[in-house]
């Protein structure tokens, strides 16, 4: 009786021994298994994140050969089997960025459901022309610059945005913006459209009718007072003095339009036979505003522009000195007293040594 009890508590044992061991290899296995599957089954082997770009047609092994470039796998055989699961049978196209570790799940849900990471698409005021500016927005997109810039110039396009090939660029207020990757041109417009809206708000366009100009026309405006001067405390007078010609009628004759229209933007001089050639943006030449601006001009000069200061000034002339600033003028004497000034320096200076003791200036100034 005593060996029969003895036998029965020794089965007992090794029976609860061996469930513990198979227990704990099943919790093993599904440790293992929620861990490639939830934390990490990918791990970068610099550490860092990674992005791609995943075009049309791209396959599940184009996409994992593309991955095994900056990560390594952990387990092959589980990723097959999640891969399985989770039913991924192609990576929908656009940006991702992977991070330096993740498990199956998130990996396989971020290209089966195309959550992409967006990218950012930027501009600023310096941009001039459609052709720069189709260059700049597409930098980063896969859609390309030709694409971008045949809509620019298309007027049947534009024209359920209230604009034309000559005004488009009103549409594209220079700032960052995240958008995906591979954006299409209708939706790039839809978006720049809220963007524009959002800035012309009530508060601006009730400004803009007070001083009788339209918001593109508050844009052109702005892109020639961007175009005069790089000083800042000065745009608000140039700002007036542009918008007194516009309301007396008078040419506004700004030698920024005149560069645009000659197509060299570091022209230093403004001289008679530039004055002479035949463009709607020579506005010495053709009264009232240009056709579309000269430049992207910034959020902030239009804002100048609808705050402008009330002056009486109808002239403006680069300051003799050439120190960034100008004599603003109400009557045309006193205006070519300045403009002789002005002439004078210009027809003597150095411009090697005026340019080096510029730069030594600015050099000094970094150093501070």
């Amino acid at each position: 009786m005593a060996k029969y009890e003895w036998t029965k508590a020794r089965i007992l044992r090794w029976t609860l021994g061996i469930s513990g061991w198979v227990i704990a290899l099943i919790a093993a296995f599904f440790a293992e298994q929620y861990y490639r599957w939830e934390v990490c089954n990918f791990s970068s082997r610099d550490g860092e994140s990674h992005s791609y770009d995943i075009y049309e047609g791209t396959t599940i092994d184009s996409l994992f050969a593309l991955l095994r470039e900056d990560y390594d796998i952990s387990a092959e055989t589980d990723l097959n089997w999640h891969m399985r699961i989770l039913l991924f049978r192609y990576p929908e196209p656009g940006h991702y960025t992977v991070p330096a570790q993740i498990g199956d799940r998130d990996l396989i849900e971020k290209f089966k459901y195309g959550r992409q990471t967006p990218v950012r698409i930027t501009w600023n005021h310096f941009v001039r022309t459609r052709e720069e500016l189709a260059g700049k927005v597409t930098n980063h997109l896969l859609m390309d610059s030709v694409t971008l810039l045949r809509l620019l110039e298309d007027d049947a396009y534009l024209a359920p945005y209230g604009l034309n090939k000559e005004t488009s660029r009103c549409l594209f207020i220079p700032n960052t913006y995240e958008v995906y990757w591979n954006i299409t041109p209708d939706q790039l417009f839809a978006r720049m459209e809220r963007e524009y809206n959002t800035f012309w708000n009530k508060e601006r366009r009730a400004k803009a009718d007070s001083i009788g100009l339209t918001p593109v026309e508050v844009a052109i405006v702005a892109s020639i007072v961007e175009g005069e001067s790089h000083n800042k405390a000065e745009l608000p007078l140039i700002a007036s003095l542009y918008l007194n010609r516009v309301h007396k009628n008078m040419p506004l004759q700004a030698c920024p339009t005149i560069k645009y229209a000659v197509g060299d933007f570091k022209l230093r001089r403004v001289l008679y036979r530039h004055l002479q050639i035949d463009s709607p943006y020579n506005t010495y030449k053709n009264p009232g505003l240009p056709p579309g601006p000269i430049r992207c001009p910034a959020p902030e000069t239009m804002d100048i522009v609808l705050n402008a200061p009330k002056t009486d000034y109808l002239f403006m002339c680069a300051s003799p000195e050439l120190n960034n600033t100008h004599i603003f003028s109400s009557s045309y004497r006193n205006h070519a007293a300045a403009a002789s000034q002005y002439r004078h320096t210009m027809d003597t200076i150095n411009w090697e040594t005026f340019d080096a003791i510029r730069k030594a200036e600015r050099e000094a100034a970094n150093n501070q």
